[in-house]
Formats: C-alpha cells, structure tokens, sequence
C-alpha cells in the first residue's frame, strides 16, 4: 500500500516537473498565456511523444479551478455589477448576437468535417479556455481533443492578430469617452502581494470550498469555477472585502489547469487531423472578421472609437483584451466591462442553455427512431 502511494506522489512529482518546465518555456520566449498553454503542451509531449506516464489527480484540477473561481468573484463588486447595468441592453446585444454567429460557424464546420455539431458548438464559443474544456469534459458525447485544439487556435489567433488590427489607421483613433461611463471592472488586470493575503484570505478560502462541494453536490456546472465566484461574490459584498491575488499564485492556478488539459488532449481521437487543423484556423480567422462587423455596429450605437469597439467584442480574454486597451489609450472600463459581461453570461448561462438544447435534441432524437 505504501508503495503504491510512493509511486503515485512520485508520478505526481514529475508530472509537476514537466508542467513547471514548460510554463517557464513558454514565459521566456513570451508566449501569450504561458502558465496554461506551457504546461498544457509540456504535459501533451510527455504523454504522446516521450510516452510518459502521468498522473494528475482531479482534486488537483479543482485546486486550481476553486482559484479562478474566487479571481472572478474578486470582480463582481457592487459599482461593477451596477455599472454593467447601464450598459446592459447593449452588452447583451453583442454578447447574443457574437454567440449566434459562432453556432453559425460550428454548422458550417460541421457540414464541412466529420465533427459532430455538439462538439463544434462547444469549440466555437468564445469563452475562456479553461472553462470552456472543463464544460466539455463535464458534457457527454463531446470530443474534448477537437474542443481543446480548436479553443487554443482560437485564443492564439486572437491575441496574436488584435494587437495588430487595433494598430492600423483603420482602428487607430481610441480614446473616446462614452456618455455612460462604466466604472473601473479591471481588477483582475492587477495582482496584490504575498503579504496583503491574511488573514482575510484564509476566510475567502473556506468559502470557496463549501460553495464548490455544494456545488458539486447539486451538479452545478462547473461547480468548483462558478461556485467559488458566487460566494466570493456575495461574501465581498455583504461582509468583508477580498484580498487580489499574488501574480504568482494566478500563474500556479492556470498550471493546474494547463497541466489537466493537456494529459485529457489525445490527437489520436482527432479524425483527420489536417483537415481538423485548417478547419480550427479558419473558424478563428472567421470569427475575427466577425467582431470587427460587430464591433461597426457598436460604433452606431454607442459614441466609442473603433478601437474600442474592436477590444470589447473581441472573443479573447478580458486579461489579454484589457492590456491591449491600456496600451493604446482606449476606454479601458468600457472595454473590460463588456468583456466581463460576455464571461459572465457565458458562465452562468450558456452551460444551461446548451444542456436544455442538447436534451431536446436527444428526446427528437429518440423520438423519431422509435417512429421508424
């Protein structure tokens, strides 16, 4: 018995190794998101290439999960949540519309590959990376290699081309203030101190683990993500303010997280993997062109610059989106604002909305074989 558990902390340990190894990669060559991509590809390599065997328990993943939970719950203040309300017929617009045209874009796919449409569904829809996949994996029937891969070409070709578009003449004029300013939602772009941690965070952290295990109890989605983000969330507003994270101890949840996706990834269950790729590729080139349509029709209604506009309906993270509209002068608030509208909808109700549409479909599914 105590050899196995030796064995097991052992597999654990280089697990870890390797995980480490390739977020350090990847933060030295200034790959975007690098504590969950590193670690993700490390962990790929060593399973499939080098024919490692690792082992990363699942308590582990919800670790890290519980730690991004309460990140999110940090930006759900009270002047944020009533900011957001001012805005919110326009954010649920874009946030409707922007979803709308990535289920159009999964069909397509999906016509145009041996994809089911449930799959491609999931690897269209711009939310964050890590929540996406652990959506996936929570949904049956979902090829979670073809959600991971499509979700990472995605988020790269995001973060590689908006800093790019956001510099051309045709979106370089930022800097325009709306009439309804929303407050500060930015938080989440700043990071506290080791020292600023206690004793508050000891309380925040029991919290967050009875909100995830209730969650968990009464199968929440996501539980040990949303559940922690609901109850810091309330705790913060009711009671006692929340301290930021440590950079450090955010870069150590996303590798926990990374290191997950990336032993979960298996290119064999991948069909056809080339044409898989291009189809991933496109997709993201696609839905690109698709938020800077959206982002002219934000400019009609609200009196924002382009650059903006682009910013805040771009389907990326509201982490990387945020920087981005510092760096060029851009409304940030507005910016992050509607980005933190879409993570939040996404979140809360589009976990719903996919289960009530995929059980319709199983119940027309099972219907019609039982008529024929």
């Amino acid at each position: 018995m105590k050899n196995r558990y030796f064995n097991m902390a052992k597999q654990i340990l280089i697990t870890l190794i390797t995980a480490i190894i390739g977020g350090v990669l990847f933060s030295f060559f200034h790959i975007p998101v690098p504590w969950l991509l590193g670690p993700m590809i490390a962990a790929l390599i060593g399973t499939t290439v080098m024919k490692r065997q690792f082992i990363w328990p699942s308590s582990i993943r919800n670790s890290g999960m519980i730690i991004v939970g309460y990140t999110i719950g940090l930006s759900m203040t009270t002047s944020a949540l009533h900011a957001m309300v001012l805005q919110l017929p326009y954010m649920l617009l874009m946030t409707v519309l922007l979803l709308l045209f990535c289920a159009g874009i999964a069909f397509v796919v999906s016509k145009l590959s041996d994809s089911d449409y449930r799959t491609l569904l999931l690897a269209s829809i711009p939310g964050g990376l890590s929540q996406i996949i652990m959506l996936a994996e929570e949904t049956k029937g979902i090829n979670l290699a073809i959600v991971t891969i499509t979700q990472v070409i995605r988020l790269m070709i995001i973060i590689i081309v908006m800093p790019l578009l956001v510099l051309i003449p045709m979106f370089a004029d930022s800097g325009d203030v709306v009439n309804e300013p929303i407050a500060s939602l930015a938080p989440t772009l700043s990071s506290g101190n080791w020292s600023n941690l206690f004793p508050n965070i000891i309380i925040f952290a029991v919290i967050c683990i009875v909100f995830a295990l209730v969650g968990a109890k009464i199968k929440f989605p996501t539980a040990y993500l949303i559940g922690p983000a609901i109850g810091t969330a309330i705790f913060q507003a009711y009671i006692l303010e929340g301290p930021q994270l440590p950079s450090g101890l955010i870069n150590a949840a996303q590798l926990l997280l990374g290191t997950h996706v990336g032993l979960m990834l298996t290119p064999n269950q991948i069909p056809r993997k080339l044409k898989t790729f291009g189809l991933a590729l496109g997709s993201g080139l696609i839905l690109v062109f698709g938020a800077i349509g959206f982002s002219m029709l934000l400019i009609k209604l609200q009196p924002i610059s382009k650059a903006t506009a682009l910013l805040s309906l771009a389907p990326g993270g509201m982490d990387q989106m945020g920087i981005i509209a510092h760096a060029i002068n851009a409304d940030l608030s507005f910016v992050s604002g509607y980005q933190l509208f879409r993570t939040f909808f996404i979140f809360f109700a589009v976990p719903s909305l996919i289960r009530l549409i995929f059980n319709i479909a199983d119940k027309k599914k099972v219907k019609h074989q039982s008529q024929t």
